[in-house]
């Protein structure tokens, strides 16, 4: 009899153990804050950091100049037609020289040739619109850049940590699979953040790229436009 009990109270101890281990598996992993999951990647998540900083002010201050820059009346060029056509070059001049954009300067440069050869004006012209192309793509080899360097600053960060995980492993003699785990997590994180910063910056670089070449086109169609209005008679 006493037997069993003593089997009823075993099996009830098994039972008890494998509850317990079936709720610790069950159990939800601990929560790591994004701020915490940072700070794990070490001393190289400072230049990741200014990279992105970096990245983010040239892409804020390019699009404002670029799309300030992309701005031009839809009538513009009607009211210069109508200026030249009725020889009134002056006015012409100064609407050109009072809008504040790529297109008005080219348009600006085209009227002071007024005179000289057609051949003439085109060069003056294409000489301010190569300066007006450079005046937008300023800075944008800086996305560029970034958008190379910061996944190697990533990987980077991921070999050192690995480098300091196997240097620790070694001279303690100490190896768990937790341990592992641990310091390979952490230190894959500056890879990831590097390879963001480096697509974010690459995305940013090709829409910038995008948003110029559509200017110029209306910088080009503009100059066109213009060489047509000269072969135009006067009234």
């Amino acid at each position: 009899m006493n037997l069993y009990f003593l089997q009823i109270v075993i099996d009830s101890a098994k039972f008890k153990d494998s509850l317990v281990r079936a709720a610790q598996l069950g159990a939800p992993a601990p929560k790591v804050s994004l701020w915490d999951l940072l700070e794990k990647g070490g001393i190289l998540m400072i230049p990741l950091a200014l990279l992105l900083v970096i990245a983010i002010y040239v892409f804020t201050e390019r699009v404002i100049y670029i799309r300030k820059a992309s701005r031009v009346d839809e009538n513009f060029m009607n009211i210069i037609r109508d200026h030249i056509i009725n020889s009134n070059v002056s006015a012409a001049r100064s609407l050109s020289k009072n809008t504040n954009n790529p297109v008005a300067r080219i348009i600006d440069k085209g009227i002071q040739r007024i005179g000289k050869p057609i051949d003439s004006i085109e060069k003056s012209m294409e000489n301010v619109g190569k300066l007006e192309m450079y005046k937008m793509e300023r800075n944008l080899n800086i996305l560029s850049l970034i958008a190379g360097i910061a996944p190697m600053f990533g990987f980077l960060g991921t070999i050192f940590g690995m480098f300091q995980l196997f240097f620790k492993l070694a001279s303690t003699g100490e190896f768990t699979i937790q341990s592992m785990a641990d310091g390979i997590y952490t230190k894959l994180i500056t890879s990831a953040v590097g390879l963001i910063i480096g697509l974010l910056a690459y995305i940013a670089f090709n829409y910038l790229n995008t948003q110029i070449d559509k200017t110029a086109n209306r910088m080009e169609a503009a100059s066109a436009e213009f060489v047509d209005i000269l072969q135009e008679p006067t009234r």
